[in-house]
C-alpha cells in the first residue's frame, strides 16, 4: 500500500502555521463527502497511522442511513478501517471564516488492501487496467452547476436567486456575458479560492439556464487526480455559495422546465512514446480512439447506473435536451454522447457527455474507462458516425429510468469485471434500496395528482 509521505502533513502546517481545523473526509458510492474534523496536532498522526472510520460508512444512502444488505454494517460489528490522506490533497478550504484544511482520504483494510467499497479504489483498478495496457489517460472534467436562491431551498421550492447587485435572471440565456457580470462576487471567489486549492480552474461559461453556470477544470495526466479535482471542486462551489447567501446544487435536474446539469468528461490516452493516441483529424480514427469509442458505446447502457446514479437523475434524459438517448458517436456534434473534438489534431480528444454533475465523479470516471480499456482490449468497432441531428437518427435503445439502469447494470459482468466484484455489489444494492425506499415514499406529485382524481 502506497501512502501519503508524512512530511507533506510537517511541510503544509509549517507553511500555514494559522491553520485551526483540518477536514479529513473520503466519499461514500454516492459521492458524499464523510470524514471527521482533525487539530493540527492530529495530522501528522493521520498519515502516519491513518484515521478510524467505521466500514458502514460506505454503506449509507444518499440521506445517511444504513443499507444493510450490504453485509457491512451488522455483519462486520461496524468495525472500523484506518483511512489514510491522498497525496496531494491536503489543501485549504478557504470558506470558512477560520483558517481551515483538508483532506481527502482512502480507506484501507486491516491487511494494507484497498478497501473493496470505497470508490476511489474502484477508479485506481480501472487506471491500473490501462497503465498495464501501456496506456496513461488525460483527463479533464466539466461541470455544470445551479445556483439557487436560499429561502426557496429551505422551502423545498427552487428558484434562481437575484445576483450581488439585485438583478435575478428570469430568462434562457446561453452564454450570457451579463450573467457572468451580474455573478461576478461568487464566481470571483470560487476562482480565488480554487487557486489557494490548487485546482486547475480555467474557462467559466453562463449555461442554458438562470443561474446555471459551468467552470471548467483544466486537464491532468493524472486520472486520479483529476477526479480528485472534481470532488475538491463541489465542495469549493457549494462553500462559496453558501458564503453568499446562496445554495450551490449538482443536481442533475432542479427544474422541469429548464436544462440540466451534466459532468462532462474529457479524456485521450498517452503511451506507446506518443503523448496523444487520439491525435487526428476529421471522422478519420486512430485505431485507440476507434476502439474507444466501440467500447464506450457498448458499455453505454451497462454503465447507466453509475453515470445516472439517482432518481433525479433520468429526468435529464429527453429528447433534444443535450443529454443522450442512444449510444452514439460523431465529430463536434453535440447531439450525441460520444463527442470526438475537431481542434488541433494534436489536441483532439473524447468528450463523454453522459454522466450527470449528480455523479460520484470517481464511478463516473472509472465506468468510462472502464469502457475504453474494454474497447481497446477487445479491438471494438464503433458505429458509423452521426451526421446533423443524433436524436432523429438512432433509437433510444439506453435504460431511461432508475430500475431498468439497476437491472442492466446488475446483469452485467463487464462492470463486475472492470470496476470490481464486490464493489459493484455494494454500489447497486445502495442504489437498489434506494430505489426501494424512493419509491416506497408519497410525494407532492403523488398528492397533486391523485388526492382528489383517483
Amino acid at each position: 500500500m502506497a501512502r501519503a509521505d508524512e512530511k507533506e502533513a510537517a511541510d503544509f502546517l509549517a507553511a500555514h502555521p494559522e491553520t485551526v481545523q483540518i477536514q479529513a473526509f473520503l466519499t461514500d458510492p454516492s459521492g458524499v463527502a464523510r470524514g471527521k474534523v482533525l487539530r493540527p496536532e492530529e495530522l501528522a498522526t493521520a498519515y502516519r497511522d491513518g484515521r478510524p472510520l467505521p466500514c458502514s460508512i460506505q454503506s449509507l444512502d444518499m440521506l445517511g442511513a444504513d443499507v444493510l444488505e450490504t453485509g457491512l454494517v451488522w455483519e462486520e460489528g461496524d468495525s472500523d478501517r484506518p483511512c489514510f490522506p491522498v497525496a496531494g490533497t491536503l489543501t485549504h478550504a478557504p470558506w470558512h471564516d477560520i483558517p481551515t484544511a483538508q483532506v481527502i482520504l482512502a480507506s484501507y483494510e486491516r491487511d494494507g488492501s484497498p478497501t473493496p467499497a470505497d470508490p476511489r479504489h474502484a477508479l485506481q483498478r480501472t487506471v491500473n487496467a490501462l497503465e498495464a495496457m501501456g496506456l496513461k489517460p488525460v483527463v479533464a472534467i466539466e461541470l455544470e452547476f445551479y445556483l439557487v436562491d436560499r429561502d426557496a431551498a429551505a422551502s423545498r421550492r427552487l428558484a434562481p436567486p437575484a445576483a450581488p447587485n439585485g438583478f435575478a435572471p428570469a430568462h434562457l440565456q446561453a452564454y450570457l456575458m451579463q450573467d457572468l457580470e451580474d455573478f461576478s462576487p461568487v464566481l470571483n471567489d470560487i476562482f480565488d479560492g480554487a487557486k489557494k486549492m490548487g485546482l486547475p480552474a480555467r474557462t467559466l461559461i453562463s449555461e442554458y439556464a438562470p443561474g446555471q453556470f459551468e467552470i471548467v477544470l483544466e486537464h491532468r495526466d493524472d486520472a486520479m487526480r483529476a477526479a480528485d479535482d472534481a470532488i475538491l471542486y463541489k465542495r469549493l462551489v457549494k462553500g462559496v455559495a453558501d458564503r453568499h447567501g446562496l445554495v450551490a446544487t449538482f443536481m442533475a435536474k432542479p427544474y422541469a422546465d429548464l436544462s440540466g446539469s451534466g459532468m462532462h468528461v474529457h479524456v485521450s490516452l498517452a503511451g506507446e512514446g506518443k503523448d496523444n493516441l487520439f491525435a487526428g483529424e476529421g471522422s478519420n480514427l486512430t485505431p485507440h480512439l476507434a476502439h474507444a469509442i466501440g467500447g464506450l458505446e457498448a458499455a453505454m447502457a451497462e454503465s447507466m447506473a453509475f453515470f445516472a446514479p439517482n432518481a433525479n437523475s433520468y429526468r435529464r434524459f429527453r429528447k433534444n435536451s443535450y443529454a443522450p438517448l442512444a449510444p452514439a458517436w460523431a465529430v463536434d456534434n453535440r447531439s450525441v454522447p460520444l463527442r470526438v473534438t475537431a481542434g488541433r489534431p494534436e489536441t483532439r480528444h473524447l468528450e463523454h457527455r453522459v454522466c450527470g454533475a449528480d455523479a460520484n465523479p470517481y464511478v463516473a470516471l472509472a465506468a468510462v474507462l472502464a469502457g475504453i480499456a474494454e474497447g481497446i482490449e477487445k479491438k471494438i468497432e464503433p458505429s458509423e458516425p452521426v451526421t446533423g441531428d443524433g436524436y432523429g437518427q438512432r433509437e433510444a435503445t439506453l435504460p431511461l429510468n432508475w430500475w431498468k439502469a439497476l437491472e442492466t447494470a446488475r446483469n452485467s459482468s463487464f462492470l463486475a469485471e472492470r470496476l470490481g466484484k464486490e464493489f459493484t455489489n455494494i454500489f447497486l444494492t445502495i442504489k437498489e434500496v434506494e430505489c426501494d425506499r424512493f419509491f416506497a415514499s408519497v410525494s407532492d406529485v403523488d398528492v397533486e395528482w391523485y388526492l382528489r382524481n383517483a
